[in-house]
């Protein structure tokens, strides 16, 4: 949201081998040449070492606040949460976002050079094409750099026996790029 204002933040779990984020971005979708941008911004919040600040929020006083901020994606989803569910945020400095945790105590916790942001795609809200579309940013995170750099060779080595393409290589099949499926 500090490098591309009006950027409205969806959610984003972590999966088996990292984490995605979905946005909203105003403009423009996002680009994988927009990741070393991201990636730095990211490393100078790490290095403000801000504090990871757990607070319980009333759903209709966030659902407000939410909707104030033009969050519509989130108000959206907290709205759909029962009532009387606590709801927990996480704040660092101004900004926050809804998380059950629990967090490290503070940014600089975190090794800044442990992090990549690997890829951007399209998705669509709530994964309904009805709804908008969205950017989403795929990453990895580990406890440092070694290790980070060691996912990062596992992933060069699976991508280099990768089905489609070994085939293609071999002559197994062909792929028409004008008709995929045929």
């Amino acid at each position: 949201q500090n490098l591309f204002p009006g950027t409205q933040i969806t959610f984003g779990p972590s999966t088996d081998d990292g984490f995605y984020y979905d946005f909203a971005p105003k403009g423009r979708p996002f680009t994988d040449e927009d990741l070393p941008a991201i990636e730095a911004e990211m490393r100078a919040i790490i290095g403000r070492n801000e504090p990871l600040v757990r607070e319980v929020w009333d759903r209709d006083d966030l659902i407000a606040r939410w909707s104030q901020q033009g969050e519509s994606f989130k108000a959206e989803w907290a709205a759909e949460l029962p009532q009387g569910e606590e709801l927990t945020v996480y704040r660092a400095g101004a900004w926050f976002d809804m998380c059950r945790g629990p967090h490290l105590p503070s940014t600089g916790k975190l090794d800044p050079q442990a992090f990549k942001l690997t890829r951007v795609s399209g998705a669509y809200w709530r994964g309904d094409q009805n709804n908008a579309m969205l950017s989403r940013i795929y990453g990895t995170g580990w406890l440092n750099k070694k290790q980070l750099d060691a996912h990062m060779v596992m992933l060069e080595e699976a991508a280099k026996r990768d089905h489609r393409k070994i085939g293609q290589e071999m002559d197994l099949f062909h792929l028409q790029a004008e008709a995929h499926g045929s």
